[in-house]
């Protein structure tokens, strides 16, 4: 929570730091993910899971035409079932995502723009982190970083709508499992995301 503290600090730095022509908006964004769980081997194969996320934005235009800043600190809750049959189990992450990215605008009239949007998140675990029994287990890391890459659409001035793939720049976790022979097998963990958002600014 300390390392959340601290981004935090650093976006309202940055937001007292901008020029003073810039516009500062606050607002409330929320969406869903449908995550790909991808695994180093073939232990474990699971893809298209569903989560949500939703939390307080802040969008900062700058006086250079079309650019502009975008954080947010969001609560994300992504599932995802490993195994099969009685063995089968949903494990869920649960985090803190701190996205902070770079923004290029286009209008498109007065009622409308649309946006190409890139930047790193930041990743803090609030949830379980370990899952599974002696021959089975998963374990969640406690932080990651990822990498956005996305677009939208504004709508006058307060609604947006996005479509982001954020992608893990590292393992997300790793499973280990014992084999018929007693062999421990260890595979790394990736979780990449397709998110569709909406967000409001006051």
């Amino acid at each position: 929570m300390k390392k959340v503290f601290t981004l935090m600090v650093a976006a309202a730095a940055l937001t007292v730091a901008a020029p003073a022509k810039a516009q500062v908006s606050f607002g409330l964004k929320g969406g869903l993910n449908v995550t790909e769980m991808s695994l180093s081997s073939d232990v474990i194969d699971k893809s298209n899971q569903t989560g949500f996320f939703v939390g307080p934005a802040l969008k900062v235009t700058l006086p250079i035409v079309g650019l502009g800043l975008d954080a947010a600190a969001l609560y994300d809750q992504r599932d995802a079932k490993l195994g099969e049959g009685d063995a089968e189990e949903t494990i869920s992450q649960r985090s803190i995502n701190i996205p902070v990215n770079l923004r290029y605008g286009l209008g498109l009239g007065d009622m409308a723009s649309v946006y190409l949007a890139a930047g790193p998140q930041f990743g803090f675990n609030i949830g379980q982190k370990n899952y599974g029994e002696e021959d089975a287990k998963f374990k969640f890391k406690d932080s990651n970083l990822s990498l956005n890459l996305g677009a939208g659409v504004s709508l006058i001035s307060h609604l947006e709508i996005g479509f982001t793939y954020n992608i893990a720049l590292g393992k997300t976790g790793e499973v280990n499992l014992l084999d018929e022979a007693g062999k421990q097998l260890t595979s790394k963990a990736r979780n990449n995301s397709w998110q569709v958002s909406a967000a409001y600014y006051f």
